[in-house]
Order: C-alpha cells, then sequence, then structure tokens
C-alpha cells in the first residue's frame, strides 16, 4: 500500500488553521486545506502492514489502506468508491470523528499515524467537486415501507441503506431541519451546514422522504406509526446530564445544549428570543469532553471576557498512558482548536455551590478540589481536599455534562425494553427490540458514543431490517469480530 518507503521518507503533515484573531471574527470552517501534492505524500506513509489494524480501529470497517494505496495513485474515484463502500457520510466523519483509526494505526507505534482523517475528508471534497456523488435509486422498490425516526447520522445511515434495498423510507425529525445533532449541536465552526444540505438532496434525490417538525408520540400518534411494516428508532441519547448542585436554578446556568443551539439558529438566520449570550461575561464551562470544548470556542466568539473550564477527572497526560497501550483508544490529553483559541483549563475540581444575587442571578460559583481513591474490587471514590475550597466569578455556568441516555417517550409509547442504563434494549448485531417489527440503533441503542458508531449501527440496523421485511439481504455487513463480510 502506498509508497512502500513513504512513511520513512514523508512526515505526517496535517491541515493548518487561520490565526485565532481572524477566525474568532465568525462561525465560518477556518481550516487550511492541503495541496493535492501533499495529500499524495500523506497516502504514500500508509505502510502495507500484514495486519492493518486501522480496520479494528474503525467500527465501520473502512479500508483504509486501499483508499489510501488509491490516493497515492492519484486514482481519486475509485478512493471515493472505496470510501462509500462502507462510510455513507465521510463528509462527517472526516470532520467530526475523533478517528480511533489513527490510534490503532500501526505506523502509530513508532511514527505519527497515517492522517487517515484528513485523507478521508480530501477524498469526499473532491468526490464531490468533480461530480461523482451523485442520486443513486433503487431500481426496483419492494412494496415495504420502513419509519425512520431520528434524523442524525444514524438514521440517515439507516433511511439511505434501506432505500437502496427499495423499500419506501420515510424519516421523521423533531427539529425544523435534518440533522439531529449534527444541525444544531455542532458549531458551524466545526461543520457548516451546507454540508448536511448537499448530502440531504442526493437521499431526497433517491426517494426517501424527510418529515421535519414532527415529534414521534408527541404530536404525531405512534398508531400512524405502527401502520409502517418496520420502524428503526435512531432518535439518539437526548437526556441531558445535570449537576444536584445548590444554586443550580440560578438564572446563568445553562445546559450546554442549549447554549450551542441557540447560536447554530442564529448563524442559521433563524429568529431566537432571549438567546444567552457570552458577551463581556465570566464564563465557566463545566465538563471537558467535545461539547465544553465547542462552548469554549462559542464563548470566545461571543467576546467573552474570560473563559474557564472544569473537569472533575485527573489532567490525562501528554502522551499515550501505559494503561491504554497500541492500538487501544489512548488515555491522553486532548487538546483542540477552541481551547487554543482561549480558556484556563482546571482538572480534579468540583462545583460546590452557585451563587446567585438576590435577584437570582448567578454571580459565582464556590469550588474544591478533588481526588480519587481507588480501592481494589470497589468503585472509584471522590475524596475532597480539605482547604482547597475557592470562590470564582462567573456570570455564565455551562453544563457540558454529557447525557444519560434516550428520552423515555417512544420507548413507554411503543413498549420497548430498556436496559440497566435506561437504553432501548436491542441485542448487538441484532438491533431488534422486544417489539418484533421495531429496531433501534446509535446512541438511543448503545448511549452517547461517536459519529463513526452511529452510522456503523444506522448500517447494520438496516440490513437487519432488510432480512426481516425479505427473509435475505444484499446489503453489506459487518460481523460482530468486526470483519467487513459480504451476504
Amino acid at each position: 500500500m502506498g509508497k512502500v518507503t513513504g512513511f520513512k521518507e514523508f512526515e505526517r503533515q496535517d491541515e493548518t488553521y487561520t490565526p485565532v484573531a481572524d477566525r474568532v471574527k465568525d462561525y465560518k470552517e477556518f481550516t487550511v486545506p492541503l495541496k493535492e501534492e501533499e495529500i499524495t505524500k500523506q497516502g504514500s506513509r500508509c505502510m502495507d502492514c500484514g495486519i492493518p489494524f486501522c480496520h479494528s480501529g474503525c467500527p465501520l470497517g473502512n479500508l483504509i489502506p486501499d483508499f489510501n494505496h488509491m490516493v497515492h495513485q492519484g486514482e481519486w474515484q475509485k478512493a471515493s468508491w472505496l470510501l462509500h463502500s462502507t462510510n455513507n457520510f465521510p463528509e462527517f466523519t472526516g470532520r467530526l470523528c475523533p478517528a480511533p483509526c489513527e490510534k490503532s494505526c500501526v505506523l502509530g507505534i513508532i511514527e505519527d499515524p497515517v492522517s487517515i482523517e484528513n485523507i478521508e475528508k480530501n477524498i469526499v471534497e473532491r468526490a464531490f467537486k468533480e461530480g461523482w456523488i451523485k442520486p443513486q435509486p433503487p431500481k426496483t422498490r419492494t412494496g415495504k415501507t420502513v419509519a425512520v425516526v431520528g434524523s442524525g447520522p444514524a438514521g440517515l445511515a439507516a433511511a439511505q441503506q434501506l432505500n437502496r434495498a427499495g423499500h419506501t423510507v420515510t424519516v421523521f425529525e423533531r427539529d425544523d431541519e435534518v440533522g439531529g445533532l449534527l444541525r444544531y449541536g455542532i458549531p458551524n465552526f466545526k461543520m457548516e451546514k451546507g454540508i448536511i444540505d448537499r448530502r440531504v438532496k442526493i437521499l431526497e434525490a433517491e426517494g426517501i422522504t424527510f418529515k421535519t417538525n414532527v415529534n414521534v408520540g408527541v404530536n404525531y400518534d405512534v398508531k400512524d406509526l405502527k401502520a409502517f411494516d418496520s420502524i428503526v428508532l435512531c432518535g439518539g441519547a437526548t437526556e441531558r446530564r445535570g449537576l444536584p448542585t445548590p444554586g443550580a436554578d440560578a438564572d446563568g446556568v445553562v445546559q450546554a445544549m442549549d447554549f450551542l443551539t441557540q447560536q447554530t439558529k442564529v448563524v442559521l438566520g433563524k429568529e431566537v428570543k432571549d438567546q444567552v449570550l457570552a458577551t463581556d461575561k465570566n464564563v465557566i464551562v463545566i465538563g471537558g469532553g467535545d461539547t465544553g470544548s465547542d462552548c469554549v470556542g462559542t464563548s470566545n466568539r461571543h467576546g467573552a471576557k474570560s473563559v474557564v473550564n472544569f473537569e472533575i477527572m485527573p489532567k490525562p497526560p501528554g502522551h499515550r498512558s501505559p494503561t491504554t497501550p497500541w492500538p487501544f483508544w489512548p488515555l491522553q490529553l486532548k487538546t483542540s482548536s477552541s481551547h487554543e483559541e482561549g480558556v484556563e483549563r482546571n482538572w480534579l475540581i468540583n462545583t460546590k455551590e452557585f451563587i446567585k444575587d438576590d435577584s437570582g442571578k448567578l454571580t459565582a460559583l464556590k469550588t474544591v478540589n478533588v481526588e480519587w481513591k481507588m480501592v481494589p474490587g470497589e468503585r472509584p471514590q471522590l475524596i475532597e481536599i480539605a482547604g482547597t475550597e475557592k470562590t470564582w466569578p462567573c456570570d455564565l455556568a455551562l453544563l457540558a455534562l454529557g447525557f444519560t441516555g434516550p428520552e423515555s417517550t417512544l420507548a413507554d409509547k411503543l413498549g420497548i425494553k430498556k436496559d440497566a442504563r435506561s437504553n432501548y434494549k436491542a441485542e448487538y448485531g441484532k438491533y431488534q427490540t422486544n417489539v418484533s417489527k421495531i429496531f433501534a440503533a446509535g446512541d438511543m441503542r448503545r448511549g452517547q458514543s461517536l459519529i463513526v458508531w452511529a452510522i456503523s449501527e444506522g448500517r447494520e440496523a438496516a440490513r437487519q431490517v432488510d432480512l426481516y421485511l425479505m427473509g435475505k439481504s444484499n446489503l453489506p455487513s459487518k460481523d460482530i469480530t468486526g470483519d467487513l463480510v459480504a451476504m
């Protein structure tokens, strides 16, 4: 694969960013693409390793060495075909995936891994530019109807695969536009929404029907949903985690997803009443994950007075930890482009109280430093360190604490069983719930996870639905060992 000695001749090169002072002035994507010649070199770094562990690292089973080789050869159209054979939406993963494939790249043992994610992004962008990505409606229809609830990456992937199998697919989305959290939960500076729109146009041209502003079980009767021959639930894990902390009801304590959604709607020209703004405020973001990072980037674009980030867990090491050796996902510090734009990051810190004034407005946070006590055979215990209490000025606290699971509305109305973590119970590999015609995929089934897992689950669930409806399926699948199998 690639050039036999490419990994020894060429160093890894990543996209660069426009200067911070410029990019924080707007909400546009700010990456500076590499030249085609450089991308070709990056593809040449693929090692022709005996066992490509990137396959097992990728939940989709992307044919990574193969499309790297095509890029090395300048065969971009073939690279696009290979990429789309396992991934419905590489334009999403090429921007938003944390790239577990790169963390399991064999070259990563001794050098910087192959820049797989950026190569993927360049392949799909070249394919759109050249007009290689065209609607592919099925030649025949089966007469079977399928409802997909939720239009995030899992729902879109399931819908496209089922439509390819010839079924008539309708996607229901409760928001006013298609995309799920891709639409409103991801800031435009990470992915501009035209990226979603151009793909949705392809899906519509292929014959998929989208119905927005439809909240099944609320303004759409589940009796009408049950009229479909099969149902795929891809509603995501949207129950937000709160903090059981005194003063959490203060005016100024805001869920991160509300903050991000409002700003995205404003960018898209939609009316937002009483938008929460960070302008000239002391902002504290509680939660150190990707959503917290997005809040940091958005707060800086608002013109916050200061931006501070709290994380209750220890600071990860700067390099791969011995506890997560290759090819596992590493325990390692991640510094995002938003962090680089300006933030004070704090680890092992716990919020004890939200302080508010007489009118109920947030004015400060009280915190204490903590440590984790590890006892063999027991759950880790959080221990407060005496004498470390501190009060932080704060006008806006953003809770970026993740999600506890899916909302229960559909499960209750459809009679779907849930597992111990409140996810919709559907066996991995089967995706079928206790109601035979109803399937579940993505975060709704597995809990909060990665975009690449959502697409994988949507594809896998689609094949199981096809088997249920037709008794056989020509849709491709990965078996549970992670190998791509032809069916």
